[in-house]
């Protein structure tokens, strides 16, 4: 695996763009390790020629780079991989503060749309399974917290992400291991109650 780096900060007008799409921000997740277009449209549910039209335009801006190649049976595949694990919004976009932040909420938006989508076709599959008599290990968390202001709903996430992540590399079984598990992270404000006295969800 290539070296990757732990934050990019993104400079370039044409990047920002890039990564405003939702699904390309998706498709950079799945390639902290080399992957190819056919591997990360299977763990996404997507059409191969989707994800690889997305694969060439985060090339092209230098967020994805090829790595290598694979030979799978009569086929080659390209190995691509991103050039870091999260991207930062650089000041020197010239975006105000105020529009950064409504542009990365947008595409947190419309990335938690296409997760529930996925979450949901996953779970009639595994419904399926059950009615199969398989065993099929879950586990949901629900709940409701408040927060007094923005600056502390900002740090609640970062010390979640964090703690997650650290508890998710403390678990990471290599990527041969039979069963794999997806894991979402999803926080949200309870709608028309932000607007009316700041409680977030």
């Amino acid at each position: 695996m290539a070296d990757i780096l732990e934050t990019y900060v993104v400079e370039l007008p044409e990047q920002a763009t890039a990564l405003l799409n939702p699904l390309r921000g998706e498709i950079l997740s799945h390639l902290t390790e080399p992957a190819s277009a056919a591997e990360v449209a299977r763990r996404m549910n997507e059409m191969p020629q989707r994800i690889n039209y997305h694969l060439k335009t985060l090339e092209k801006v230098g967020l994805v780079r090829r790595v290598g190649t694979r030979q799978v049976k009569n086929l080659v595949e390209v190995l691509y991989q991103s050039v870091a694990r999260s991207f930062l919004l650089a000041d020197s976009l010239g975006l105000s503060p105020q529009t950064v932040k409504r542009l990365q909420d947008q595409g947190s938006l419309a990335h938690l749309i296409h997760a529930a989508e996925r979450i949901k076709k996953d779970v009639l599959r595994l419904m399926e399974q059950a009615e199969q008599d398989k065993e099929v290990p879950s586990a949901t968390v629900e709940t409701q917290i408040f927060l007094r202001n923005e600056e502390e709903r900002e740090a609640f996430v970062r010390e979640y992400v964090s703690l997650l992540r650290q508890l998710a590399e403390k678990y990471q079984a290599p990527r041969s291991t039979d069963t794999s598990y997806q894991m979402v992270l999803a926080v949200y404000p309870e709608p028309g109650k932000e607007e009316k006295d700041g409680s977030q969800d």
